[in-house]
C-alpha cells in the first residue's frame, strides 16, 4: 500500500466544470486524509487557474483551447496547441505518477484524460448533463469509469463503463437547511407571500433578465415577490426595473447571492438556466421550476437537460424567444396552484443525487484500489 495516492483532476473552462471537480478533490482528500496528493491540470488563461489555488490545490495549466464554431483564423493554432498538451501531459503524467487521472470535463481534461489512457494509469471522466460533449464522447471509448447524471447514457458510452452517481452539488445546499420564514427575514420579505426566485446571473443570461424587467409589473401585482439575482452585467438594469417595488419590499435584487441554501429555503418556484449544476441543486432542494435553457450552449445539451426534467412532470421549460409571450402566464399559473407545485415536487425526487460526490469518489477508489 502507498503512502499517498497521488491524484490527478482536470477539469474548467466555466463553473460546471470546476466546482464538480473541487468537490471530488475535497470528497477525496476527506475520505483519504494525508494520503491524498492531488494535483490539477487547467487550461491557461481559464478561470480554473484562480479558483482551483483559491480552494487549496495546486495546478498546472496547458496552452490549449476549443475549435471555434465559426470559420475562425484561431482554429489554425489547434493542431499545435493540442500536440502541445499531448506532450506537456505526457511529461506531467510521468513526473507525478497518478494512481487515478479524473475528468469532469473542459477544455484541459481532453489531452490529460487521452494520455492517461495510452500509459495505463485508471481513468474516470464525469458527464453532467444528458448529451455529451464532443471531448467526453471521444473519452468514453476509452476510460475505465463513466460517472453520468441520467439514465440512457448508453446510447453515448459503453454501457458496462456507466454508472449513474449524479452531478456533485455544494455541501452547504444538501446539509444546510433554513426554514422558509428565516430565509424570507434574511432577503428581507414579507412571510406569506409566495415567492419566485429568479436565478439570472449565470453565462449569457441578459437576455433573461431583460424579459423579466419587462414583466415585472405583471408578476409582482399578482400577490408574488421575487429575490433576483441578476449577474454584475444586468444589475443596474434590473434596478432601475425594480424602483418602484423595493420600497413596498416586493422585490430583493443582487448580483450575487452568496447563501444559495437561504435563497432555495425562501423560494416557491425558480426560474433558471439549465446547466448540470442548477438542476443538480434544484433537484437536491426539491423546488419547482421553470427552465429556461442557453440556446448557444454547445450541441444545444441545456434544452437536452431541461426536456429529460420535463418529460418526467419535475418541471416546465421555456425557450429563450418564447420568454415575453410565455413566462408572465406560466409564472402566475404555477404560483396559483400548490397542486401542480407539489406533483413537480414529488418527481424531483426521482432526479436528485444528494450523495453524488461520495458516489463518485467511492467509484474513484475502486479503480486506485
Amino acid at each position: 500500500m502507498p503512502e499517498k495516492y497521488n491524484i490527478l483532476v482536470s477539469g474548467g473552462g466555466t463553473g460546471g466544470h470546476i466546482f464538480p471537480a473541487i468537490a471530488i478533490a475535497n470528497a477525496l482528500k476527506s475520505r483519504l486524509g494525508d494520503m491524498a496528493n492531488i494535483q490539477f491540470v487547467g487550461a491557461r488563461g481559464k478561470m480554473e487557474m484562480e479558483k482551483v489555488p483559491q480552494a487549496g490545490y495546486p495546478i498546472v495549466g496547458l496552452n490549449i483551447s476549443g475549435l471555434q464554431r465559426k470559420t475562425d483564423r484561431a482554429n489554425l493554432k489547434f493542431p499545435f496547441k493540442l500536440i502541445g498538451s499531448l506532450l506537456k501531459s505526457s511529461g506531467i503524467i510521468k513526473k507525478f505518477k497518478p494512481h487515478v487521472a479524473i475528468g469532469t470535463g473542459g477544455y484541459a481534461s481532453g489531452p490529460l484524460l487521452y494520455m492517461a489512457t495510452r500509459k495505463k494509469i485508471p481513468t474516470l471522466i464525469l458527464e453532467q448533463n444528458s448529451y455529451p460533449g464532443i471531448t467526453n464522447k471521444l473519452l468514453g471509448k476509452k476510460v475505465n469509469t463513466i460517472c453520468v447524471a441520467y439514465k440512457g447514457m448508453e446510447q453515448y458510452f459503453p454501457e458496462d463503463r456507466i454508472v449513474i452517481t449524479g452531478s456533485p452539488v455544494r455541501r452547504e445546499i444538501i446539509t444546510i437547511k433554513p426554514n422558509k420564514t428565516e430565509a424570507l427575514e434574511f432577503f428581507g420579505l414579507k412571510k406569506d407571500v409566495s415567492t419566485l426566485l429568479v436565478i439570472g446571473g449565470s453565462q449569457g443570461a441578459y437576455k433573461v433578465n431583460k424579459a423579466i424587467a419587462g414583466m415585472l409589473d405583471k408578476i409582482l401585482e399578482s400577490d408574488i415577490q421575487m429575490i433576483w439575482q441578476t449577474g454584475k452585467y444586468s444589475y443596474d438594469m434590473a434596478m432601475q426595473a425594480a424602483e418602484k417595488f423595493l420600497k413596498e419590499k416586493k422585490i430583493k435584487v443582487v448580483d450575487f447571492i452568496t447563501r444559495m441554501d437561504m435563497a432555495y429555503a425562501a423560494a416557491d418556484l425558480v426560474i433558471s438556466r439549465a446547466g448540470a449544476i442548477a438542476i443538480a441543486e434544484i433537484a437536491v432542494v426539491g423546488k419547482p421550476a421553470i427552465f429556461v435553457p442557453l440556446p448557444s450552449a454547445a450541441e444545444d445539451h441545456q434544452t437536452k437537460n431541461a426536456l429529460s426534467l420535463v418529460r418526467g412532470h419535475a418541471a416546465l421549460m421555456v425557450k429563450e424567444n418564447e420568454l415575453e409571450q410565455k413566462l408572465p402566464e406560466m409564472v402566475i399559473g404555477m404560483m396559483k396552484s400548490n397542486q401542480d407545485r407539489l406533483v413537480m415536487m414529488q418527481n424531483l425526487k426521482r432526479f436528485a443525487h444528494p450523495d453524488a460526490t461520495e458516489k463518485i469518489v467511492d467509484e474513484v477508489l475502486k479503480l486506485i484500489k
